[in-house]
C-alpha cells in the first residue's frame, strides 16, 4: 500500500520527466547500480530504484537483473505478479528491437480458409518439442468446427482452454510443456455456448461453434496476435476471463469455500495439482493471487450437481484481517466478477503411473492442492496401497473439513490421517509441534521396501522449505518428492 501510494503521488519515478524512449542494449547496461537500476522485462524497461525498498525479495534480488534483461529471473521466482501495474509509473520505454509476431500476422493478414502452413515455431528451443500440430475447420447450415491435430496421444478435455470474446475465439491447447494457440477475429457472429470433443487415441480436439445465422462462411476470419503458434509454456501470457460469484460458505472460524461460476463462453477444466490466479483491482492498481481450486466437498461425487460440474470452480480461501486482498475477495458480492487466469503449475499426473505409497503433507491452506490429488489418487490408481495425510494446523478450529476426512478414513481402510497442531488445548490427545525428523521418519514408512513412493508438500513457504530439507536428508530422492509452491 505504501508503494501504491508513491506511485500516485505525482513524483517522478523513471528520472526521465514523463518521456518514454528505445532503450538500446548498451544504454541498458550503464544502469546497474542501486541508485540508477534498470531492467528490462519482456521488451519493457524499468527504472527500479524507487522500489528497491518496497521489493518484498529484498534489493539483493532485485540487483541481480540490474542493467540486463531479467525476464527469465521474474518468470522463475513469481511470473504472475503483475509488473506492468505495479511498475507502471516505473517505466522508461520499450527496447529498440522489433517484437516477435507470427509472419502471416504483420505481411498480409491471410483469410483462414481451411488447413494453414505448419504452425509458427516462435522459440527456437521449440525446434525440440512436440511436433508441430495444424487445424482445419468445417461446416453446415448451423454450426462451424474447429479441428486441432495435435499428433499427441496424451491429450484431454483439461489440455484445452477456449474462450470466446466479442467476435475473436481464442483456443490455447497445453502440448506437454508447450502452448498451441488458436486466435481467430471470426468472420460471422456465434451463439455464446460452444461444446469441445477430444478423440484421446489420435490427439484430435473437435470445437463445436453455433452460428447466429444460417449464413455459409466463406472463410473462418481473420487471424489475431500469435494465431497458430507453438510456443513454451513458460513463455506464454497470462490468459484471464471474468468468473460469478456463486456463493460463499464459512468451513472455518477464518476459512471460507467460494463459488465461481465460469462464463458460457469458456472452455476452461483445471488439471488435478494445478493453480490459477485471481486478479482483483484494488485502489487503482491490479493485484494478482494463486489459489488451487478444490472439490465443493471430498464426497461430491455422490452429489447430484445442480448445473454441469464442469463450469463450476471451488476456491477453499483464508481471510486475512489485515491482508491487501483477501478482505477485498470476501467483501465481493453474489452475482460479482472475478477474473480467474489459465491454469497453471507443474504436477503431472503421469506421477502416479504405477505408484504405491502416497504421502501427503499439508499445513493450513496447503491443503488445498492435496484435495483434488487424494481423490484422483483413490478413485484412478489401481497399484495403490496406502494415501497418508499429515495435516498441520495450529488449533483444532483451523482444521479444514476435519469431519470430511475423518468420514473418509473411515470409508476406505487405504487412505490414513494424522493431526498435528503447534498451540493445542490441554484436552487434545493428538500429535503436537511442527514438521520434524522425528514425525516424518516415523510417519514416512512405505507398505513394502521396494514401494513406488510420491510425497507431495504444500503449506507455507518456511514449513515447505524446511519440509524438503528433511525429506532430502531421509534420503528420498527428487522424483519422490512434489513441493506445491506458486
Amino acid at each position: 500500500m505504501d508503494w501504491i501510494r508513491l506511485t500516485k503521488s505525482g513524483k517522478d519515478l523513471t528520472g526521465l520527466k514523463g518521456r518514454l524512449i528505445e532503450v538500446t542494449e548498451e544504454e541498458l547496461k550503464k544502469h546497474n547500480k542501486k541508485d540508477d537500476c534498470w531492467i528490462c522485462i519482456r521488451g519493457f524497461v524499468y527504472n527500479v530504484s524507487p522500489y528497491m525498498e518496497y521489493h518484498p525479495g529484498g534489493e539483493e534480488e532485485l540487483m541481480r537483473g540490474a542493467g540486463s534483461d531479467g525476464t527469465d529471473l521474474f518468470d522463475q521466482v513469481h511470473r504472475w505478479v503483475n509488473y506492468e501495474s505495479m511498475l507502471k509509473e516505473c517505466l522508461v520505454g520499450r527496447m529498440a528491437v522489433k517484437p516477435a509476431f507470427p509472419k502471416d500476422y504483420h505481411e498480409e493478414k491471410k483469410l483462414l480458409n481451411g488447413m494453414l502452413p505448419k504452425s509458427q515455431v516462435t522459440d527456437p528451443l521449440a525446434k525440440e518439442g512436440p511436433s508441430s500440430p495444424s487445424y482445419d475447420w468445417f461446416q453446415t447450415d448451423a454450426l462451424v468446427t474447429i479441428v486441432i491435430y495435435t499428433k499427441q496421444k496424451d491429450i484431454n478435455l483439461d489440455s484445452v482452454i477456449a474462450d470466446h470474446r466479442h467476435d475473436s475465439f481464442r483456443a490455447e491447447t497445453v502440448i506437454k510443456d508447450y502452448s498451441y494457440l488458436i486466435h481467430i477475429a471470426l468472420s460471422h457472429e456465434i451463439q455464446e455456448d460452444f461444446s469441445v470433443r477430444v478423440v484421446e487415441n489420435v490427439g484430435k480436439i473437435e470445437i463445436v461453434l453455433k452460428k447466429k445465422e444460417n449464413t455459409s462462411w466463406k472463410c473462418l476470419g481473420h487471424p489475431l496476435e500469435n494465431h497458430n503458434s507453438l510456443i513454451p509454456k513458460k513463455d506464454t501470457g497470462l490468459y484471464y476471463r471474468k468468473c460469478q460469484l456463486i456463493s460463499k460458505e464459512d468451513v472455518t472460524h477464518d476459512t471460507k469455500l467460494f463459488c465461481l461460476l465460469l462464463p458460457p463462453s469458456t472452455h476452461l477444466q483445471v488439471p488435478t495439482g494445478q493453480h490459477v490466479y485471481f486478479k482483483l483491482t484494488i485502489t487503482g492498481t491490479e493485484i494478482v493471487k494463486p489459489y488451487t481450486p478444490v472439490s465443493d466437498s471430498l464426497f461430491s461425487e455422490f452429489k447430484e450437481p445442480v448445473l454441469p460440474n464442469n463450469k463450476y470452480i471451488y476456491f477453499l480461501i483464508k481471510i486475512y484481517p489485515a491482508g491487501l486482498f483477501t478482505p477485498e475477495l470476501d467483501h465481493l458480492q453474489i452475482g460479482d466478477y472475478v477474473s480467474v487466469s489459465n491454469p497453471e503449475g507443474n504436477f503431472k499426473i503421469s506421477q502416479f503411473q504405477e505408484l504405491e505409497d502416497l504421502f501427503l503433507l499439508a499445513a493450513g491452506t496447503g491443503f488445498t492442492p492435496m484435495v483434488k490429488v487424494l481423490s484422483y489418487a483413490l478413485t484412478n490408481i489401481p497399484s495403490l496401497r496406502k494415501v497418508k495425510l499429515m495435516f498441520f494446523n495450529k488449533t483444532e478450529d483451523d482444521i479444514i473439513w476435519r469431519s470430511q476426512l475423518e468420514k473418509l478414513a473411515f470409508k476406505d481402510k487405504r487412505f490414513d490421517l494424522e493431526f498435528v497442531l503447534s498451540a493445542p488445548t490441554s484436552e487434545w490427545n493428538g500429535k503436537r509441534g511442527y514438521i520434524s525428523p522425528a514425525l516424518l521418519s516415523e510417519f514416512l514408512k512405505r507398505s513394502l521396501d521396494t514401494s513406488k513412493v510420491l510425497i507431495c508438500i504444500c503449506g507455507p513457504m518456511p514449513f515447505t522449505e524446511q519440509g524438503m530439507k528433511l525429506l532430502h536428508d531421509l534420503n528420498f530422492s527428487k522424483d519422490e518428492i512434489h513441493s506445491f509452491t506458486a
